[in-house]
């Protein structure tokens, strides 16, 4: 496949990871329209964790930048639909609002519940 296709299948795969992040958010945000922690990241974060810990449980990652089902969702979708940007903006919001407990709170819960998330979907593909 060339180098052009797979920049396509990247950017496919990552508009439909951006959307999917936002249209999530949307109904988390409107199911809990106050919390207290960024819930909508979080639960984003894990479930794309997951996501990409079953792909990558299935795939041979040595070929990862050559494979278009791998770039599609792999790089694009869940490169996309995770965001440690966001993160790391609602984590810095949290601490310069004095709010520290529910800081570490979503630290912990974001970074732990992630990397449990990834393992899970890794062992169980």
């Amino acid at each position: 496949m060339s180098q052009a296709a797979l920049i396509l299948i990247l950017a496919v795969g990552g508009g439909s990871g951006a959307l999917c992040r936002y249209l999530l958010g949307l109904a988390v945000m409107k199911k809990f329209p106050a919390p207290r922690i960024p819930i909508a990241m979080i639960i984003v974060n894990i479930i794309g964790s997951f996501g990409l810990g079953l792909l990558y449980g299935n795939f041979n990652t040595e070929t990862l930048y050559n494979d278009a089902l791998l770039i599609f969702l792999g790089l694009g979708f869940f490169g996309a639909f995770t965001t440690f940007s966001t993160f790391s903006v609602e984590a810095v919001q949290l601490i310069m609002d004095n709010k520290y407990l529910h800081a570490l709170i979503y630290l912990s819960l974001s970074i732990i519940g992630s990397i449990i998330g990834f393992l899970l979907g890794y062992f169980i593909s």
